[in-house]
């Protein structure tokens, strides 16, 4: 009787090791490009990856022709949100809460949940974020064309077509799909616009997302989802 030896297949010890690090640093990337959500307090998620930089201390006084008015002096005629992703070598960031809102601001929430808005005594850009979950906020005393280098410079953070905030390298801004060729400060601020803004290589292909904003967000209107008039 003839005895059939099945031979097996060792994987040596190295190559086995370097497999599971080279998955679990795949598996990294992954979760930093994306990022893990929770519930935010406008009804977008907030994504847990950096922030590009800081929201900063605006200071109140007018820039580009925006304006910071008090709960007072605020009359809005026209609100409108945009969805802004960041990506920096490949790698998802995001917008802070409370950019274009003058210290002391009124907090609450914390993490995922945090909300910033304007107090009694101090005042607010037209063009401003209230969580950390990406969304500009145009609310204006009236239409206008308003674009995402004014948003900028209510931030106080550079963006050309090399930089954007602290973040350095070639810069590719879509908005809803379309790339474009103008300068990014150029780019408009659409009504339920969706910006990604790409810093660096690898070049991030543009990836749709949906949003609906939803909760009161700030003083003035009637609600975040407002619709523009």
């Amino acid at each position: 009787m003839t005895t059939i030896r099945r031979r097996r297949t060792m994987i040596p010890v190295a190559l086995l090791t370097a497999l599971v690090i080279a998955s679990a640093v795949t598996a990294w990337l992954s979760s930093q490009s994306s990022g893990t959500s929770a519930p935010g307090p406008e009804g977008v998620p907030v994504l847990s990856v950096p922030v590009l930089a800081p929201a900063g201390a605006a200071n109140g006084s007018p820039v580009d022709g925006i304006t910071c008015r008090t709960i007072g002096q605020e009359t809005v005629h026209y609100h409108v949100h945009v969805l802004v992703s960041i990506y920096v070598d490949g790698q998802r960031e995001r917008l802070p809460a409370g950019i274009g809102v003058t210290a002391p601001a009124v907090t609450t929430g914390s993490g995922p949940t945090t909300f910033v808005d304007v107090g009694l005594h101090d005042c607010l850009y037209w063009l401003h974020t209230h969580a950390n979950d990406g969304i500009i906020h145009v609310e204006a005393p009236a239409k206008g064309h308003f674009t995402l280098g004014q948003f900028f410079d209510v931030w106080g953070q550079p963006l050309s077509s090399n930089r954007v905030g602290p973040a350095v390298g070639h810069v590719v801004v879509f908005e809803n799909g379309q790339r474009y060729s103008t300068a990014p400060r150029s780019v408009p601020l659409l009504a339920g616009g969706v910006i990604q803004i790409d810093v660096g290589s690898p070049l991030v292909a543009f990836k749709p997302e949906s949003f609906r904003v939803t909760g009161l967000c700030g003083a003035g209107t009637s609600s975040c989802a407002s619709k523009p008039s």
